[in-house]
């Protein structure tokens, strides 16, 4: 099952990227490291570093790595510590993951309809019409268009790092935590100092998640914008789905994917090493 679902499409799409294909997928003209050299060095929509700062879709990756992770790490850990000191725990826990089941198709209509231009359909625009402010066009806009897309990713992702890290907090033992509570600590030493060490293997295994989806995220991409306006917000996935099939250049696209797969394999690596230690350690 491995070989057949995992193993033998990895070396297809690496293979395939060294040649110029067709629309079926053919091995039709070897054309060596070109389709890579010309990612990297020829085309602006994949990396574009004739200015500053520099632009297309590996950069746009890269700023979805730096805010999509962090942020989604802040108010998902945020909200564990909360979560677990209120009444109504589940309550809670239940409608901040409700977001996570939903899939991102849907995630991504709800949030057009959020950031709409029209002030009768836009919640945002209506509040800053409410104070005498201009409606914004969130997405029709090169400086707000990513971010605007990630903090719509922010909100269906931060509800799985809230479980887990939620169930992580309740692992640690009480003996410790009122042990420090006794010793004169203060609750955000005993948050700093004990509980973000002991929650380091959860952090980087859901650090981990995130980043993968940061990789191949697309989906929220293809239903909100399209990759626009123009080409501002396109991402390595996206471009390798608008290479392979609207411009049917399935060997750039497979290039795109093998560019994906090498992004991915050292973080999983460091990941596996790094549980494997605790495990022993443990």
């Amino acid at each position: 099952m491995l070989g057949l679902f995992l193993v033998y499409p990895a070396y297809y799409t690496i293979r395939l990227s060294f040649y110029q294909s067709d629309y079926l997928f053919n091995f039709t003209h070897w054309v060596g490291i070109d389709n890579f050299k010309n990612l990297l060095t020829n085309d602006p929509d994949f990396l574009d570093l004739s200015h500053f700062p520099p632009s297309g879709a590996l950069v746009n990756n890269l700023r979805w790595i730096i805010f999509y992770i962090s942020l989604s790490l802040f108010f998902g850990l945020g909200l564990a510590v909360l979560a677990v000191r209120v009444r109504y725990e589940r309550i809670v826990k239940s409608v901040t993951f409700v977001p996570m089941a939903i899939s991102a198709t849907a995630v991504g209509i709800i949030w057009l309809f959020v950031y709409s231009p029209d002030i009768n359909q836009g919640v945002l625009n209506a509040i800053l019409h409410a104070f005498g402010h201009n409606p914004i066009a969130w997405l029709g806009r090169d400086d707000t268009v990513n971010y605007a897309l990630i903090f719509a990713y922010i909100w269906a992702s931060t509800g799985f790092v809230m479980v887990v890290l939620s169930a992580a907090i309740k692992g640690i033992p009480t003996e410790i935590l009122e042990a420090a509570r006794a010793d004169g600590a203060s609750e955000w030493a005993i948050f700093w100092r004990i509980m973000v060490p002991m929650l380091s293997l959860p952090i980087s295994i859901v650090t981990i998640w995130l980043f993968i989806n940061v990789v191949k995220v697309f989906d929220i991409i293809y239903v909100m914008t399209g990759g626009g306006p123009g080409t501002t917000s396109r991402v390595i996935a996206f471009t390798m789905y608008y290479e392979t099939f609207p411009n049917l250049r399935p060997g750039y696209g497979a290039a795109v994917a093998v560019i994906m797969l090498i992004l991915v394999l050292p973080v999983m690596v460091v990941n596996v090493r790094r549980f494997r230690s605790e495990r022993v350690v443990t």
